[in-house]
């Protein structure tokens, strides 16, 4: 039923698909009517001694078969195109559904196991399309037609089928019923794998900064002897399917043989009929070998498309509202109000009545210790989760009623830990603003302090990223951040602690630059340091979630323990002075 389900995503290849299956069934038709001329060369063109029949039919027969192998060429061709133009929609559809995820999604499915849903699982899919589609048309349509064209021949000797099938069908039953939970399991099992050897490579300098190579190692073989004891658990069930097959249908060819020539010699039959007899039963055998290939592809198939059938079916929680509010006469201004918020399971929440407002010109900092709520407070004005209680207004509208492409415009923001994508300098840059200008990306790249680094590479801006920027500072990496950001020229700028990987004088300069490049716009700043934040208009004091002081930097110093506690801890008594 799970891949049934599918099938809906199959419609662009309806016309293919149908070519294909009439195709397939005149192949198998041409099979099956192979032993009938073969039997009847044998029992009127040999025995007679006919030489013309045995040319016409012969003719006929050599006809017939290069008619199949054209129809197989061309069926396999088409399957081919449909099969890999199915996976392509499929995997279009499951990136394209998980980047409509909001970061809920993401820590429900995991990164790891996203990729292989995207990957393997579709794969698995591409594979029913190719094989099962072919199998699934011609092995039913062979089997049952042997079995009716042997009737036709021999009705007494044709009961042989009718004991063989029914033990067949009752060993296929239990051997999948046995085999199907486990391709779950396994699929399960290959995401545990993906997440751990994910983990290994980014996390590769860590393991060898604290020679944890071999724990790294030992923890990689117990997923991966996980996954390969159930995949041979698996594979020795339905390993087991085709000898039984086999067996059964050499069984069936045997009889008929033995029978056979019994009827033969008391001359209730013919040797040609006897002939096609053996080759349906062989056509039989083959098919339901087939069909058992395709019964050891289906269960897996069927576990994989559960999976991205769960990803497919899976609603965003964060979606724009059916009716868009209007922006009011307003440019960049922020409201929290009442705000509360708890990530999913957690013992308490996050934020706990958040009230605070920001507007154009001004610079708000937030400050606070690891885990009071800093960098979840900039989330939520992305709405990259949605608040439990109270609002956030932006230019007098709630975030909720506004669409969360409007929303994302009107902010820059840059990251705590800066994300570069592979490519040059130049196109991270200009993924802020698509048809930036030299001027403008030049203008960028001085205010965050990053046009001396870039002019000091051999190709400047054209200069390549590697992924994730590993081939650059993490101070260079947050600096191209903020160029990004900057070249957007947005009415909001969040700055979520991206200053970290910066030297105090570099930070210095970075920060005089913003606060004449951003002016007119809102400025939130997320920061641990007390000089990043000590000249902003406004400072917030989060602790465990809640706010509890606000004011400037000379107020705070006078009156707040929180504020004053942090201060003492990174300033020397000359800096406090």
């Amino acid at each position: 039923m799970k891949v049934l389900r599918l099938f809906q995503h199959l419609k662009p290849f309806k016309t293919l698909i149908i070519i294909t299956l009439v195709l397939l069934v005149l192949r198998s038709l041409s099979d099956l009517y192979l032993p009938t001329i073969t039997a009847d060369i044998v029992n009127i063109g040999i025995v007679d001694g006919n030489t013309q029949y045995i040319l016409q039919m012969g003719g006929l027969m050599t006809a017939i078969a290069a008619f199949g192998a054209i129809s197989s060429i061309l069926a396999s061709y088409l399957i081919s195109k449909t099969a890999n133009g199915f996976s392509k929609v499929l995997r279009d559809e499951v990136f394209t559904k998980v980047e409509s995820f909001s970061l809920h999604e993401f820590d429900q499915f995991g990164t790891a196991s996203l990729i292989t849903r995207t990957t393997n699982d579709i794969t698995q899919m591409r594979m029913i399309m190719d094989f099962g589609l072919r199998m699934m048309v011609m092995a039913p349509i062979m089997s049952v037609g042997s079995v009716v064209m042997a009737f036709t021949k021999n009705p007494t000797l044709a009961t042989i089928f009718i004991v063989i099938v029914p033990i067949l069908a009752v060993v296929i039953f239990f051997i999948m019923r046995s085999g199907l939970p486990l391709f779950h399991a396994m699929q399960v099992r290959l995401d545990n794998l993906n997440l751990v050897l994910r983990e290994g490579l980014i996390g590769i300098r860590v393991i060898r900064a604290f020679n944890r190579d071999h724990y790294e190692r030992d923890r990689f073989q117990a997923v991966n002897q996980d996954y390969a004891t159930t995949a041979v658990r698996v594979n020795r069930i339905m390993g087991a399917l085709m000898p039984l097959v086999t067996l059964l249908m050499n069984v069936a060819i045997i009889s008929i043989v033995w029978f056979g020539g019994i009827r033969i010699d008391l001359g209730y039959m013919q040797v040609g009929d006897l002939i096609a007899f053996i080759q349906y039963a062989m056509l039989v055998m083959s098919a339901l070998i087939a069909l058992t290939r395709v019964f050891i592809i289906l269960p897996r198939a069927s576990a994989s498309a559960s999976r991205i059938n769960e990803v497919l079916n899976t609603d965003a929680k964060i979606i724009d509202a059916p009716e868009l509010g209007q922006i009011e006469e307003k440019y960049g201004y922020v409201e929290f109000k009442d705000v509360s918020f708890s990530y999913p399971g957690a013992e308490r929440p996050a934020l706990n009545n958040i009230s605070f407002a920001a507007g154009p010109g001004e610079v708000t900092a937030i400050i606070g210790g690891t885990g009071s709520g800093k960098s979840t407070l900039a989330s939520l004005l992305l709405r990259f989760y949605d608040v439990d209680s109270g609002s956030i207004l932006v230019d007098g509208l709630d975030i909720r009623k506004l669409g969360q492409e409007a929303l994302r415009k009107k902010i820059g923001y840059v990251p705590q830990q800066a994300a570069l994508f592979s490519g040059t300098i130049l196109a991270n840059i200009q993924y802020g603003k698509d048809n930036a200008s030299a001027e403008e990306i030049e203008h960028a790249t001085k205010t965050a302090q990053a046009s001396e680094f870039i002019s000091r590479m051999k190709d400047g801006f054209e200069a390549i990223i590697s992924q994730a920027g590993k081939n650059v500072s993490g101070g260079q990496k947050q600096r191209l951040a903020i160029a990004r950001a900057l070249i957007r020229k947005p009415e909001i700028y969040v700055f979520d602690d991206c200053f970290s990987a910066l030297d105090y004088t570099t930070d210095a300069k970075l920060r005089a630059a913003l606060y004449q490049d951003t002016a007119q716009a809102t400025v939130l700043i997320v920061s641990q340091r007390v000089s990043t934040v000590q000249n902003a208009d406004r400072i917030i004091v989060l602790e465990a979630g809640k706010i509890i002081g606000m004011g400037t930097h000379a107020e705070l110093s006078a009156d707040n323990k929180v504020y004053q506690e942090i201060i003492a801890s990174q300033l020397t008594e000359e800096e406090i002075a």
